[in-house]
């Protein structure tokens, strides 16, 4: 028996508890996130055996770093300089990976598996996330709401994960009731309509696009989804705000701002930060003010915007790409997510809005949740040429195995441009626009053919694609367009295998 294991679950539970969602969110207003970073790094140094070979290759003396200046110059860690380098248990604490009570699992751009470890209390970190949202937006504590996890279940980050962290808001005292018929549909129907009259709201959590295509396809069949006052928990992918009112529409959804919220997280380490009532606002306005987003995001088009706890996940911005550090079941400290974007704090969000004209707050006015005095971040995406796809990571390298089968490989370069697309409904599809060999002539039965490849190797090669698309959405839709086309093949310049 690990003794050590039972006190550490028990003191974290109980501070969970018996501590209000205020006083954890104004922790930052207290206590240093600079001094909570260092602290961090100080007990990785010292008790996980991977962080320590780490700094011995960088010729770094842990004891050096005393300073936040000192902490932001230690080189950031990622998958190929660390974790790959050294095995799950080195990666863990004391090097104990029985330190930790489950393993969750994510796949890279070969398919193979990446395994997650965490420990109990890492999960209570995240709960705070979900406690903001079903608080903040859904005013769940005086609500009686059944939550439908619709994430994919299994050893799959997502859906367990989501599912522990709503039962744990339940332990809290919450009049939440957590159902996970995971990506089934049909089953989703069922639980919905069976049982979702007994509860005030229902709250269905999952991928964006598998959430609409439940919502639309329910509407097709009758579904009257306004008689369960639906709210809705996104993660995986970013979407419009256009998208969000539609979605909202077909629920029948009076409050954009209050009746759905969205996740950034990540397998690394959970859930890094959270959309509230305050960045949905925000975000609303910057989508119908391009120049402004411009101005604030440095592009026209809209990211991610979200709120986090810079004592829980602190971050920092290298190069154009976030940095963070956090606890885990495997601690990570300046690890480099691969991920464009950047941060901006609450003070200099509300001057830069109320220069132009806006005012979020006064905006919220008549609601009093939602707004938290805490920085945001902002996320375009992996900066390592994937696309995400109902919470999928999709890679180039899947798609050119495809391309290289016996009698295709004859018919193309190898040269392709994958995108997430939306049809006039806002359905998302698979696009993959390939490039014909010199001479060779586009038809119905090459795209058929190419098509079918590349879905066969998806579903061999990428376990997330497998898993987390529904079939119906699987297959990609294929042009086919001739060698060197300006749009899409230009000669002579570095070809890029995606676009956003």
């Amino acid at each position: 028996m690990r003794e050590q294991q039972r006190e550490k679950a028990l003191k974290a539970f109980a501070e969970f508890l018996t501590t209000p969602m205020e006083t954890l969110l104004e922790r930052h207003a207290n206590t240093s996130a600079e001094s909570a970073a260092l602290a961090l790094f100080r007990s990785v140094a010292n008790a996980v055996p991977a962080y320590r070979a780490f700094l011995a290759e960088h010729h770094i003396d842990p004891a050096s770093v005393q300073t936040y200046a000192d902490f932001q110059k230690l080189p950031p860690v990622t998958k190929e300089n660390y974790l790959k380098l050294h095995s799950l248990a080195e990666l863990c604490r004391n090097g104990e990976l029985e330190s930790c009570d489950t393993i969750a699992v994510s796949s890279g751009s070969t398919g193979k598996p990446t395994f997650w470890p965490r420990f109990f209390t890492d999960e209570l970190h995240i709960a705070t996330r979900f406690e903001q949202i079903f608080y903040d937006s859904f005013q769940a504590d005086t609500r009686r709401t059944l939550a439908v996890i619709c994430f994919t279940l299994g050893t799959w980050v997502g859906g367990i994960f989501t599912m522990n962290c709503c039962r744990y808001l339940a332990s809290k005292g919450y009049p939440i009731t957590v159902i996970a018929p995971g990506n089934n549909k049909e089953e989703i129907f069922r639980v919905v309509q069976e049982l979702g009259t007994g509860f005030d709201q229902v709250v269905l959590l999952g991928y964006p696009p598998f959430i609409k295509d439940v919502i639309d396809s329910g509407i097709a069949r009758g579904v009257e989804w306004q008689k369960y006052h639906i709210k809705m928990v996104f993660a995986g992918e970013v979407f419009s705000e256009e998208w969000r009112s539609l979605v909202g529409e077909r629920v029948g959804s009076t409050n954009f701002c209050y009746d759905s919220s969205a996740l950034y997280g990540t397998a690394d380490a959970g859930v890094l930060g959270n959309e509230t009532p305050l960045s949905i606002c925000i975000r609303r306005f910057l989508a119908n003010r391009p120049d402004a987003a411009k101005a604030l995001f440095g592009e026209s088009r809209l990211p991610t915007l979200v709120q986090y706890d810079p004592c829980s996940r602190l971050f920092e911005v290298l190069d154009g790409t976030l940095l963070f550090s956090g606890d885990n079941g495997i601690p990570l400290v300046r690890y480099n997510i691969l991920d464009n974007g950047g941060l901006i704090s609450y003070d200099e969000m509300l001057k830069f809005l109320g220069e132009w004209g806006f005012d979020p707050v006064a905006e919220l006015s008549t609601k009093v949740r939602g707004i938290h005095n805490l920085p945001f971040v902002y996320v375009f995406g992996r900066s390592n040429f994937t696309v995400s796809y109902f919470g999928a990571n999709i890679y180039p390298e899947n798609v050119t195995v495809g391309l290289e089968q016996p009698v295709i490989k004859e018919w193309v370069t190898g040269k392709f441009v994958l995108q997430v697309k939306e049809d006039t409904d806002k359905n998302r599809f698979l696009s993959v626009v390939v490039e014909l060999a010199p001479g060779v002539e586009g038809s119905e039965e090459k795209k058929e053919a190419i098509a079918s490849s590349i879905l066969s190797q998806l579903r061999r090669l990428n376990s997330e694609f497998a898993n987390y698309v529904p079939p119906e959405y699987q297959i990609p839709q294929v042009a086919l367009f001739p060698t060197g086309d300006a749009e899409y093949f230009p000669i002579g310049v570095k070809h890029r295998y995606t676009r956003k």
